[in-house]
């Protein structure tokens, strides 16, 4: 039963005695962890930064302009030359999309030579106009967030040095150019957009071939107002801000109002929810990450109310400590599932930004035990910790959440996590031209894959965008791409 009751009931924390022992490791502070000192630091942090070089250099000299970079045959993935990998494909458009996500990287590295080639390779180089049809959601988050990122780190690099004088927001421009591309996608009633969209003919039938979907995520639907407002507050035209508000308002009012929790699945036209079950990972994950994340970019407290009202439900009914198990929004004391997907692992950061330290620290656990048993989280997994779906993507949310407790409580512990992490990425997913990733964590098999934004495992996830503003408030940032988060994170251990 893995720990769950019969019946579709709730976790039984008796059923696992293992967690009494997680408990007194994680809650009671019974970790022994000796000092790292100053040269071990230092030797960690300059492994980051060659790791970096390693997957950055493989891209530039094998796979671009690609999208990405297949690293097991040491060449680009070109949608269309390559075999479908169906949805996962959507991200790739033909326009040099992991160069892009890793702009705003080169420049925080202070890589600004090479930043300053980047950045002109973006602008000569890549069109947004190709006749190829898109994921809004990777496409916001990968390509308007890597924009936006690049032009503020380009401004401030003008700003405050006497390299790229010449730049004059170009990366702004392709931003909003960008940005009204995809605006077709939300030509519906309801104002959640379409799921995808054609870079050059928007959703016009028979060109656009598409347009033609009733469902979208949750998380695909409420991951957008991070980027829409930072465009607008950027060029001064409302438009983008507007349908991303619009977007989330929807979701908001439609969600269950008894538990106040959403589905993972909703009708883009009538606002059904089409599939019921709830929880923080996969399909949602982004939706409660980018309200919170809008109250703080944006000081609207409209945002923190409902943020609020989600997570009060969230630990309320999804949270089985350690556990994060999804339920079902009308009935949510019954389980939906007995499993975990690793898009969770957000969660603890998201917690710290909160300020509820505690369970936390309690998933947190959970979750590096996970991964001390098969060397990386699991695409999916059991409550007794069994493999459940074998992949794993390189995904980066375990590293964000290690990051944001280490910085808040100042434990050590969480050093030696990170140590683990850069181990483990090294050991297993290391290859001569890059990084792979894992096809199986049982065997160690590998994917010609790298993630897409991936330059030292700047893995999607989303929604990072805004964290370095947190971190570094003097960039004046509006939105950043996600693909510096992993590096930061990885190299703040250290310095």
């Amino acid at each position: 039963m893995s720990g769950v009751e019969s019946g579709g009931g709730r976790f039984s924390s008796s059923a696992l005695p293992r967690w009494l022992l997680l408990f007194a490791v994680s809650c009671l502070g019974l970790r022994m962890v000796a000092a790292m000192g100053k040269e071990e630091k230092r030797q960690l942090r300059d492994q980051v930064l060659e790791m970096f070089d390693h997957a950055y250099q493989n891209y530039m000299k094998h796979a671009y302009p690609a999208d990405e970079l297949m690293p097991l045959t040491c060449r680009g993935r070109v949608r269309g030359l390559e075999p479908s990998r169906g949805d996962v494909d959507d991200a790739l458009g033909k326009f040099s999309l992991t160069l892009i996500d890793t702009l705003d990287t080169l420049a925080l590295l202070n890589q600004v030579e090479e930043f300053e080639i980047a950045v002109k390779k973006v602008i000569n180089d890549v069109h947004l106009d190709n006749d190829i049809v898109v994921s809004v959601f990777e496409t916001n988050i990968r390509v308007l967030g890597g924009l936006l990122g690049g032009h503020s780190m380009a401004t401030l690099v003008k700003e405050q040095s006497e390299q790229m004088q010449w730049y004059n927001d170009d990366l702004l421009f392709m931003a909003k150019e960008l940005g009204y591309r995809l605006l077709p996608a939300f030509n519906t009633t309801s104002g959640l957009p379409y799921p995808r969209v054609n870079l050059k003919h928007g959703l016009r039938r028979p060109q656009a071939r598409t347009g033609t979907e009733t469902d979208t995520c949750t998380a695909c639907a409420g991951t957008l107002i991070l980027e829409f407002a930072a465009l607008s507050r950027l060029t001064g035209d409302p438009v983008f801000e507007q349908h991303a508000r619009k977007a989330l308002d929807f979701l908001w009012e439609r969600r269950q109002r008894n538990s106040n929790l959403v589905g993972t699945t909703i009708n883009i036209h009538t606002g059904d929810w089409v599939r019921r079950d709830s929880g923080v990972g996969a399909g949602i994950d982004s939706y409660y990450e980018y309200l919170f994340k809008a109250y703080i970019l944006l000081g609207d407290d409209g945002y923190l109310q409902r943020f609020n009202t989600h997570y009060a439900a969230i630990m309320k009914y999804i949270s089985q400590p350690p556990l994060l198990l999804d339920v079902h929004i009308h009935k949510p004391l019954l389980n939906a599932r007995t499993w975990m997907d690793a898009l969770l692992a957000f969660f603890p950061g998201l917690q710290v930004l909160k300020g509820d330290i505690r369970p936390a620290i309690e998933t947190h656990e959970m979750l590096y035990q996970v991964t001390k048993k098969h060397n990386f989280l699991p695409e999916a997994f059991t409550t007794d910790f069994r493999v459940h779906w074998a992949q794993h993507p390189l995904r980066p949310e375990f590293a964000e959440s290690t990051y944001f407790l280490y910085k808040a409580t100042g434990d050590k512990y969480y050093l030696e996590v990170g140590k683990t992490i850069i181990e483990n990425l090294n050991k297993y997913a290391r290859v001569p031209c890059g990084f792979a990733a894992m096809k199986d964590v049982r065997t160690g098999s590998h994917e010609d894959r790298s993630a897409p934004n991936f330059f030292l495992f700047v893995f999607c996830t989303s929604s990072i965008k805004t964290d370095v503003c947190f971190i570094m408030p003097e960039s004046h940032c509006g939105s950043l791409g996600t693909s510096w988060y992993s590096v930061l994170s990885l190299l703040s251990f250290w310095y």
